[in-house]
């Protein structure tokens, strides 16, 4: 079984603040640090430690190679992701001191992977395989419908969040991933209310408070809780999880084992500085899980 990741690669420019900006605000920052990232690089990277074999489709500037080497570090398969002359994507993060972030986005070589590009990543995927995918790149739908046409199992995180993006990716998603703003949003765009998005599967992230599954609509739903923990950086807590999630999964954890697994993993990743450099890997988080009682 494998996971394949149509997702982002970003180069991340930290800058640690006191406060978060205000609009007209110029703001000195108190350090600077460059780091890989992008939900895509994120999700990959989690899953590739938690013991997935991870295959990612994505694209880089020149200026890029060290992600893609960044990557395979990590245990990823790289075979497809292109060199493109575009600037890699990058973002711009700020981050408080209480770990709150708030991040511009450009995309940059993430808007550059192409139809030929997919079809040739997923020609040996079957149906035991994952395809996980973001909002941060081209091609998500065209991706997922012929995902779907080889029965791989679907997982599409609608972020950063488009109403409009994420309707039409309904009819072709299996798990459909967002925070509770995001389905709030979505709900609101369908007229209908939260437990009756047409999803096979729902998983809605709640921070601190956890996350919860919601199988088909008003069906079972598995709460699953955080763990408490002091954080110094929340940014890419959620590509944590949910990269640890889709790992259980494709090694055949239940829904709630592998919450758990990914709910560990994020609590140990914010209480570090960084997005994928700060994710751990599984070994620090079956550990962990030994250690709150939780294995």
């Amino acid at each position: 079984m494998a996971i394949y990741n149509l997702g982002s690669i970003n180069i991340d420019n930290f800058y640690d603040v006191d406060h978060l900006p205000r609009p007209g605000e110029t703001l000195a920052s108190n350090d600077h640090r460059v780091g890989l990232g992008g939900k895509g690089a994120n999700q990959s990277i989690a899953a590739a430690l938690a013991g997935a074999t991870v295959h990612h489709i994505g694209a880089v500037g020149a200026e890029g190679a060290w992600c893609v080497d960044r990557l395979a570090k990590a245990g990823v398969k790289t075979d497809n992701v292109a060199v493109v002359n575009t600037p890699t994507g990058h973002a711009n993060i700020c981050v408080d001191a209480a770990g709150e972030n708030m991040i511009v986005l450009f995309a940059g070589a993430n808007a550059q992977i192409t139809d030929a590009q997919v079809a040739d990543a997923l020609k040996d995927a079957d149906a035991n395989d994952t395809l996980i995918m973001q909002n941060e790149t081209v091609l998500t739908l065209e991706a997922a419908t012929l995902a779907r046409k080889k029965g791989l199992f679907v997982v599409y995180s609608a972020a950063p969040f488009d109403a409009s993006r994420a309707a039409h990716m309904l009819p072709v998603t299996d798990l459909l991933v967002v925070n509770e703003v995001e389905a709030k949003q979505l709900s609101n765009a369908l007229g209908v209310a939260t437990d009756q998005i047409d999803v096979p599967n729902l998983l809605i992230t709640k921070g601190a408070q956890g996350a919860v599954w919601r199988v088909g609509a008003k069906g079972q739903k598995t709460d699953v809780p955080a763990f408490k923990v002091d954080p110094v950086d929340t940014t890419g807590a959620g590509d944590c999880f949910i990269g640890y999630v889709a790992a259980g999964l494709d090694q055949g954890l239940d829904i709630r084992d592998a919450m758990r697994l990914g709910a560990a993993a994020s609590a140990i990743q914010v209480t570090r500085h960084g997005t994928a450099d700060a994710m751990p890997n599984r070994a620090e988080v079956d550990a962990f899980l030994t250690e709150t009682g939780s294995d």
